[in-house]
């Protein structure tokens, strides 16, 4: 599976488990929804920044998301 697609899911099920909307986490990231969705679908990847601020409106850690994806690809 290609990176984009693994951080697509990824924010996806964070996204659900904090119980989020799509429209919510673009409001707390101070992002639009319909580029929360391009992401989602790995049509898009974030930048350092965007990471940032998605981490910061999901109460993770930028680092979270590298780990998960470094687990499935078998760093």
């Amino acid at each position: 599976m290609e990176l984009e697609y693994l951080f697509g899911d990824l924010l996806k099920q964070a996204r659900l488990k904090a119980g989020m909307t799509q429209e919510s986490l673009a409001f707390q990231a101070e992002l639009d929804r319909i580029y929360i969705s391009l992401l989602e679908t790995g049509k898009r990847q974030p930048t350092l920044t965007t990471l940032f601020a998605l981490s910061k409106a999901l109460e993770l850690r930028p680092s979270d998301f590298i780990k998960e994806i470094e687990k499935i690809v078998g760093y």
